[in-house]
C-alpha cells in the first residue's frame, strides 16, 4: 500500500538531499523571522497614511497583540534601523522602513490578485495572503506576475 507524500517528501514518495531539504526548512525559519518585521512595517505605513500617526497602542489593537508585545516588537523593528519613534508622537518609518513597506505592500497585492484571479473569494484572498505573502520567493512571484499578465 503506497502511503501519500508528506510535506518533506517529493511526489515520488522519497525524500529530498539532505542540503535540498536542510535550505527549505532555513528558508521558511528565516521567513518566520521576517514576518513579524515585516508585518509591523507594513501596518506602520498604513496607519501613517490613513491616520497621519501610529501609536503603539493602535498597532497592538490592529495586531490583536497586548500593548507591551506590541512595544518588543517596535523596539526590534527600531534596531533594524526601519523606524523611529518620538516621545507622544508615536512610530515613524525611516527610509529603509518606507522601502520596505512598499515591497511587502507591492508583494501583499500581488498574491491577493492571483488569488482572485484563482476565484478566492476577496476576503479569504487578503487573509490568505497575509501568511502567503512572507514566504513565497522571488521567482515564484514574478511566475505569480506573469501568469497575471497573461490573463490581461
Amino acid at each position: 500500500m503506497t502511503q501519500p507524500p508528506f510535506a518533506s517528501q517529493s511526489a515520488t514518495g522519497k525524500l529530498p538531499a539532505e542540503g535540498t531539504q536542510a535550505r527549505r526548512f532555513g528558508k521558511t525559519r528565516s521567513a518566520q523571522s521576517t514576518a513579524l518585521l515585516e508585518d509591523y512595517v507594513e501596518l506602520i505605513a498604513d496607519l501613517l497614511d490613513s491616520e497621519g500617526e501610529a501609536r503603539p497602542t493602535d498597532i497592538a489593537r490592529r495586531l490583536g497583540v497586548s500593548h507591551a508585545t506590541a512595544i518588543k516588537a517596535i523596539a526590534r523593528v527600531k534596531r533594524a534601523g526601519l523606524a523611529t519613534a518620538r516621545p507622544y508622537r508615536g512610530v515613524f518609518l525611516t527610509e529603509k522602513g518606507h522601502a520596505l513597506a512598499h515591497r511587502v505592500r507591492a508583494r501583499h497585492r500581488l498574491v491577493v490578485d492571483l488569488l482572485r484571479a484563482l476565484g478566492v473569494p476577496t476576503e479569504s484572498a487578503e487573509a490568505d495572503a497575509e501568511g502567503i505573502e512572507h514566504y513565497v520567493s522571488e521567482t515564484t512571484l514574478k511566475a505569480f506576475a506573469q501568469f497575471l499578465k497573461a490573463r490581461g
